[in-house]
């Protein structure tokens, strides 16, 4: 059970929140194949709650670089420390290998934060990308890469490899920054976004925001409105939940009808997609996001 911080009693999940576990033989593949070939999937590492759908769907997001994560990002549930590991050289075969198997006509791609490395991580996405290329030429790829912290030459390198989507997620309003992404900066994440379109005006760019963490609503239009200047074409609205005790708790939760409301809102904007709803993430459904 949840706590609301504002009023400090328990709230139960709000009905349009509730879901039903559904696990059938094509999930259980995705769970095997996750198993036999080591790899993370971000679906399990962050306890998503459209998991079994994803999966039932023949979707899902693998996580590259392995599941230790360098930052402190307090909704995430990712495993975080110093990892002692570098990048298996095998993950991007494996993700290829499996990926062939399920028939997957749309990938997303993304990592933990791998601050300790020089590439921190990005030559990884290239390796990855340029294999799925390789093998199976008429997949599309999106990839959901952390900041680099602004370092242009790693951006470049995801870049350079030509994913038909780069997103990169803002998660919240700046004044939250310090409380929900401590060690990200918000100006720096819209600047990788509009430093893509630069290096590739070809490549489709999209960031996300978690809501109800205590968020204006003239704050969420602020960041939907910077997010378009600095040239981002597809954005994503959804609930936050909170995924274990230790994480930030739920600051409220929002009516249906205010994500779509603020759906409208983004494309009078002028986005040219928005996905706006309780369970949206940021690759719910992201092959029909791609090709809608």
């Amino acid at each position: 059970m949840l706590t609301d911080t504002e009023t400090k009693k328990p709230v139960r999940l709000p009905e349009w929140l509730r879901k039903d576990v559904l696990l059938n033989d094509k999930s259980r593949k995705i769970h095997s194949l996750v198993r036999e070939f080591n790899l993370n999937t971000v679906c399990q590492s962050a306890r998503c709650p459209n998991k079994n759908e994803c999966f039932s769907g023949g979707t899902a997001t693998f996580m590259i670089n392995g599941s230790m994560c360098t930052r402190g990002c307090t909704f995430c549930s990712v495993l975080k420390g110093k990892p002692h590991d570098l990048p298996d050289e095998n993950e991007p075969e494996n993700i290829t290998h499996a990926i062939k198997i399920l028939g997957l006509n749309h990938v997303v791609i993304t990592s933990v934060n791998r601050d300790e490395l020089s590439d921190q991580g990005s030559k990884q996405f290239a390796k990855t990308i340029n294999m799925l290329r390789k093998e199976i030429p008429d997949v599309t790829i999106e990839v959901l890469t952390p900041d680099f912290r602004g370092d242009r030459k790693c951006i470049k390198t995801v870049t350079d490899a030509c994913p038909d989507i780069y997103n990169h997620n803002l998660e919240t309003v700046p004044r939250l920054y310090k409380e929900v992404r401590p060690g990200a900066v918000y100006k720096r994440s819209l600047e990788l976004i509009k430093l893509v379109k630069e290096l590739n005006s070809k490549i489709a760019t999209k960031s996300g925001l978690m809501l109800g963490l205590g968020e204006e609503l003239n704050e969420i239009v602020q960041v939907m409105q910077d997010l378009f200047l600095y040239k981002c074409d597809y954005l994503t609205l959804g609930q936050y939940m909170q995924p274990t005790r230790k994480s930030l708790p739920v600051y409220r939760y929002l009516l249906p009808e205010e994500f779509e409301n603020l759906k409208e809102t983004g494309l009078e904007i002028g986005f040219k997609k928005v996905f706006s709803g309780p369970l949206v993430r940021s690759s719910y459904h992201a092959g029909e996001f791609y090709r809608a």
